[in-house]
């Protein structure tokens, strides 16, 4: 019958201490929560309130890595940009890496917020069962530890913002990817312009050499009309081996990104580019720097994680608290008559050595003062950084348009009318030949101007974090590269 009651008594300080196990509803999984958030950083940030959490789910939608080349690299026989920065993405390891480690951190929620496993402890003297003046003597004991009263929220709470740190260091590289990815595709589309141009300006000048080496027959110039035009033809020549090797440059590096032989064949890109709407307001895009740029949201999650700490550096000024039961029966005569009874105690420890908890809390509060301070450099930063990259992307829109409303149109004015006077011989050779040149230079520079503006949106993006906005929309006319050769 002792063992029986014994068997009884361990059963309800089992079901005991399982109850006691249960996760409060207050903490729920960390799993289970929302979607990871921006920092409001409008808003001052050390009045910031409960961190934004992160959804798991979310992993699951990041593209998964693609091995080989099953998809055809490109869209209609083109290289369009949105699949090359999809295809970018999803290719890139380090990115994948980064995930992954986004999952470990999503995880450390429930870990930091789940109870200690309970404790069941044994105690057996083997030789009091052969004594005839003692009972069996054993002891059972089952106990359970609750730490003090916001801890394990506190410490939820900083798996939470690490956790947020971790998305937005995605958020971040996803940023960069991006605009490596454009910077990439505008320099391939730009060379492939340049390489068209430069077979235009070819004909043209062979157009031009048959003319002179007409006029020479007919004793109309002289041989160096001829001479000259194979010098332009040559110096053409030169040029298109500088063009194809920054070809050959340029899809190696979009390659390189899309984890392919550098020497592997790539679609063509498109014919031409028009340009995105875009805001011309500067205090409206710094103001969406700060309120999305994953940089500054992940400081802004590491503040919050660094105000949990502080808040469980000073909740240990308080114990924790240890429940047990136990079931002794060491001491217990062979001739006592009657049932033994169990025992309910707490043990907690007595927090006596205030100074030490004294200098974790300081060190709590030096560290949120630091990220605090860092916040506020970086917030800064950005500020310039939009600043900066508006002010280029200003210039090259005017540029742009310079190139479009006047210069191009005037050196085209310019070769007609050399072309004319050559005909009718008001004009010698060499004056044609650097009109023409200037045109050439002139066209080449428009597309470069087109590429360079191009690029400055993509390092807009960049630093304000996100696509631009298109309230106010502002459209530049490009006109198509005219690249047949006139009669």
């Amino acid at each position: 019958m002792p063992l029986i009651r014994t068997l009884g008594v361990c059963a309800s300080l089992a079901a005991f201490a399982t109850g006691c196990c249960t996760t409060p509803k207050q903490s729920p999984p960390y799993v289970q929560q929302c979607a990871p958030t921006h920092c409001a950083t409008t808003a001052p940030i050390r009045q910031a309130a409960e961190p934004p959490v992160v959804r798991v789910s979310h992993v699951e939608s990041l593209p998964p890595a693609i091995e080989g080349d099953e998809l055809s690299l490109g869209e209609n026989g083109e290289l369009t940009l949105p699949w090359l920065v999809g295809e970018v993405q999803a290719r890139n390891p380090s990115l994948q890496a980064m995930a992954a480690a986004w999952r470990a951190a999503a995880q450390r929620y429930p870990q930091v917020v789940a109870l200690d496993d309970p404790m069941f402890t044994s105690t057996l003297a083997p030789a009091s069962f052969n004594s005839p003046t003692a009972e069996g003597a054993y002891a059972l004991e089952f106990a359970q530890k609750f730490p003090w009263f916001g801890k394990r929220a506190a410490r939820g709470r900083t798996a939470q913002a690490e956790a947020d740190v971790a998305y937005q260091n995605i958020a971040d590289a996803r940023l960069r990817l991006s605009e490596a990815a454009q910077i990439a595709f505008f320099d391939y589309y730009l060379v492939q312009r340049e390489l068209e141009l430069n077979k235009w300006n070819t004909d043209i000048m062979r157009q031009f050499r048959e003319s002179a080496q007409s006029k020479y027959r007919a004793n109309q110039v002289t041989q160096q009309d001829i001479l000259q035009a194979d010098v332009e033809l040559t110096r053409l020549e030169r040029r298109e081996l500088e063009l194809q090797r920054r070809n050959a440059v340029a899809i190696a590096r979009i390659n390189t990104l899309l984890h392919r032989p550098p020497c592997a064949a790539l679609c063509p890109p498109p014919a031409q580019l028009l340009p995105p709407p875009v805001s011309t307001d500067v205090c409206s895009l710094q103001q969406l720097a700060a309120q999305q740029r994953p940089d500054l949201a992940a400081i802004a999650a590491e503040i919050r994680a660094q105000e949990a700490a502080v808040d469980l550096a000073s909740k240990e000024y308080f114990p924790d608290t240890e429940v047990f039961g136990r079931y002794d029966t060491f001491w217990q005569p062979a001739s006592t008559q009657g049932d033994l009874r169990g025992q309910v105690g707490v043990r907690m420890n007595v927090p006596l050595y205030r100074e030490r908890r004294h200098a974790a809390v300081r060190e709590a509060s030096y560290r949120l003062s630091q990220k605090q301070l860092e916040y506020d450099q970086k917030n800064l930063d950005v500020q310039y950084e939009v600043q900066d990259a508006y002010a280029q992307f200003i210039e090259s829109q005017r540029s742009l348009r310079l190139y479009s409303d006047k210069f191009v149109p005037i050196t085209e004015q310019n070769v007609a009318a050399a072309r004319s006077n050559y005909d009718v011989g008001k004009l010698n050779f060499l004056d044609l030949a650097t009109a023409q040149r200037q045109l050439i230079e002139v066209r080449e520079q428009h597309q470069e101007a087109l590429a360079a503006y191009f690029r400055r949106i993509a390092e807009l993006e960049r630093v304000i974090g996100g696509p631009l906005p298109t309230e106010q929309i502002e459209e530049i006319a490009v006109p198509k590269l005219q690249t047949d050769v006139p009669g």
